[in-house]
């Protein structure tokens, strides 16, 4: 028997992915076009529930930090643990998002300049942490070209929702005086810049996973569901700069810029015309994806099989950034058939979210995750690799 010592002691820093799939669907809910009270107490809701979610995985991490000594550390040095250690900041990008969605329309000055400030501070720390992050895993570990999946891209998440973030903070603003207030021109340019500088290196880490495709077919399958991760950097960034540009004329610059009136339109059609360029390459990246899981959704072929663990998580809040994308683009263009697209998928992964979390409380009940005999799987799939290099497979 296993206590609860024992448990708290396998929890890593991977079940803040969690987090950051149940904040991306309360930012899903909130995206859909089609509005209602309803929808929009789910969506409260959902936000709610993840501030729980938040809590409690800062609980067990803690707890786990506090019981086993040296394993902060090594957490930043495992190399399956590591890369999803700034998920944690991550997820404080998604609840920073909820909060602007959810609490801005519902409140005054105060709660605006409050996110203001927050923004200011997530902004700092994403920078930092993600170039911290890299800048540890590249000091010590070593990460051969075989191992590689799209999970490389996590430390850089951080920086890829700085722009969501801001487009819903300003967007939420009730008009262009309390855009104004808060200085919606400098968040709106450094979103850019700091959301622009996530994507170059996803766009950059990119590369090295078409060349491990090219080279060595696909991943394990236990380590599969992280090629979803590549769906992210480029629908963050669509849906971030769509709606900055789409804020641009009624909020960020209702008078124009630089003595030029027409700026802000010009912003718009620019935004619009990258986000569109980047929306194929975030569906080209869905599809692969996708396909490459095709043998493990045949329930007959025993030879391709993967069992839950916080990995699965990595269906869900890349692919909220593929919808949000795909309805921001429909909003701006004024395209009902794009919209009614981005509803329809959205719907379907509010589904795959609760067949998830399903499966995540099953597998607490049944012990099958947080067991000490039980490992991520990540960490199976670089042991397995191990393994075939010791015998000079």
């Amino acid at each position: 028997k296993y206590g609860i010592r024992d448990r708290i002691g396998c929890y890593t820093w991977t079940w803040f992915t969690m987090t950051m799939a149940t904040g991306g669907i309360a930012n899903v809910l909130h995206s859909i076009p089609y509005g209602s009270s309803w929808l929009r107490i789910i969506g409260t809701v959902v936000f709610l529930f993840n501030i729980v979610l938040f809590i409690i995985n800062s609980i067990c991490i803690t707890l786990r930090f506090r019981w086993n000594k040296g394993s902060l550390k090594a957490s930043f040095t495992s190399p399956s643990e590591s890369l999803f250690a700034p998920a944690s900041v991550g997820r404080l990008g998604t609840i920073l998002t909820n909060m602007a969605q959810y609490g801005l329309p519902h409140t005054g000055e105060w709660f605006q300049t409050t996110m203001q400030v927050l923004y200011w501070f997530y902004a700092s720390i994403s920078f930092i942490s993600s170039s911290g992050m890299y800048l540890l895993i590249w000091s010590t570990q070593t990460f051969p070209i075989h191992t590689m999946t799209p999970i490389w891209i996590f430390p850089a998440y951080p920086l890829l929702l700085l722009a969501p973030f801001a487009s819903n903070l300003i967007d939420c603003l009730p008009d262009a005086a309390a855009a104004a207030r808060i200085n919606s021109v400098a968040i709106a340019f450094s979103a850019v810049s700091i959301q622009g500088t996530g994507f170059l290196v996803s766009l950059m880490i990119y590369s090295a996973f078409i060349y491990r495709l090219m080279t060595q077919k696909l991943p394990r399958e236990t380590s599969r569901p992280g090629m979803f991760v590549s769906v992210g950097p480029s629908g963050f960034t669509v849906a971030g700069l769509v709606n900055l540009g789409n804020t641009a004329m009624p909020k960020i610059m209702p008078g124009g810029y630089m003595n030029h009136t027409d700026t802000a339109f010009t912003l718009k059609i620019v935004s619009d015309m990258i986000g569109l360029w980047i929306w194929g390459l975030c569906l080209w990246f869905f599809l692969v994806s996708v396909g490459a899981h095709w043998q493990l959704m045949q329930p007959r072929d025993s030879k391709h099989h993967i069992r839950f663990d916080m990995t699965w998580y990595s269906f869900v809040f890349p692919n909220t950034a593929l919808v949000t994308a795909t309805l921001a683009i429909g909003k701006s263009l004024s395209s009902d058939a794009i919209q009614i697209f981005g509803t329809v998928a959205a719907a379907l992964l509010v589904v795959l979210w609760l067949f998830i979390f399903g499966l995540m409380i099953r597998s607490i009940l049944t012990k099958t995750i947080l067991i000490p005999t039980q490992i991520d799987g990540s960490e199976i799939s670089m042991n397995k690799w191990i393994v075939r290099l010791e015998e000079g497979v």
